[in-house]
């Protein structure tokens, strides 16, 4: 496909890199009502909103660090050699204005917003918010069609059914709610990397009953990367798949901003490779969550996220490529 100038990251040759306004990985920023919209392919958007947080706030900062961070991002990958801007048009859709004193009308927000996605046919690539956000975009994305696969790189399931005296819509409830809307495929359903500290068992035991296959991080490291996405990949096979990673997958060495940290996960040349290993999928959305840069006030663990955000660019570009054919 030949390279569409509208639609190109600026180059830091050209422009140096601390220097423009900062949009994610320097694309092009469109609204909605652009006459342009219907061109992109793959559309870049932030979601600063952390109202499903029952602890640490600060995801709600996450959306604007990230941008910030990802004009470091070039455009090649060094290991698989795609250029996402090569393949699709990209473009930065901005955020969805979240209502901060709202959750219902905050949801509502969010979903409308990617059901106009699902409409225009762009792939998105969300960065988030708390993890909560997944679940409306998932309203929007499988609004029209059967329920998705998911492959989900986590320290928690997500899976639990309340909080708080039975309230129901939470950052640890989204994908217990997805599977009973009928959004989720649960058998088409792979979590990875779970660990840390519990209140009980009822998520896990509630989520494997529905048929999803969850990876503990023990069998993630004494199986290796490779096997377990070996595994993931047949699950879901070449039905549509959405991928969500929450930042807290790594081990907060590596990645300290985030309001619920678990120690014993990956590094961050792991946390790649798993990425990596969705190549070839049919992958029609993903997102990057729980990012909180008040917890990492170094900015490391925003600059990690936008560079596991260009990985999840890559693959999405390949798959949007490749269902061209």
């Amino acid at each position: 496909m030949q390279k569409d100038p509208l639609f190109q990251p600026v180059s830091g040759i050209d422009m140096p890199r601390f220097a423009g306004i900062p949009t994610f990985m320097r694309l092009p920023h469109l609204a909605m009502k652009s006459s342009e919209i219907s061109r992109v392919e793959l559309g870049l958007i932030g979601v600063p909103w952390d109202g499903g947080t029952t602890n640490r706030p600060g995801p709600r900062h996450g959306p604007r660090q990230l941008r910030d961070f990802s004009t470091m991002v070039r455009a090649v990958n060094p290991v698989s050699g795609t250029n996402p801007f090569s393949l699709v048009n990209c473009a930065d859709l901005g955020d969805v204005g979240p209502n901060p004193v709202d959750l219902s009308d905050s949801m509502e927000r969010i979903y409308t917003f990617y059901k106009q996605l699902q409409e225009q046919e762009i792939v998105p690539m969300t960065a988030g918010g708390d993890h909560l956000v997944s679940l409306p975009v998932l309203r929007g994305l499988a609004s029209n069609g059967p329920p998705l696969a998911m492959i989900h790189f986590d320290s928690h399931t997500d899976l639990f059914d309340s909080y708080f005296d039975g309230f129901k819509y939470t950052h640890g409830t989204p994908f217990r709610r997805a599977i009973e809307e009928g959004l989720l495929d649960p058998k088409r359903v792979v979590q990875i990397g779970i660990r840390g500290t519990a209140y009980g068992f009822e998520d896990v035991e509630w989520g494997e009953k529905q048929g999803v296959r969850i990876i503990r991080i023990e069998e993630l490291f004494e199986r290796g990367i490779a096997s377990v996405m070996e595994e993931a990949r047949s699950i879901v096979g070449d039905h549509p798949t959405y991928c969500s990673y929450d930042i807290d997958f790594v081990d907060p060495s590596f990645a300290p901003g985030t309001g619920t940290p678990e120690i014993g996960g990956p590094n961050s040349f792991e946390a790649q490779q798993v990425i990596r290993g969705l190549s070839g999928l049919n992958l029609v959305g993903a997102d990057l969550v729980e990012v909180s840069p008040p917890f990492d006030p170094s900015g490391g663990t925003a600059w990690l996220g936008v560079s596991l955000m260009f990985e999840l660019m890559c693959v999405l570009a390949e798959a949007i490529d490749k269902r061209r054919i």
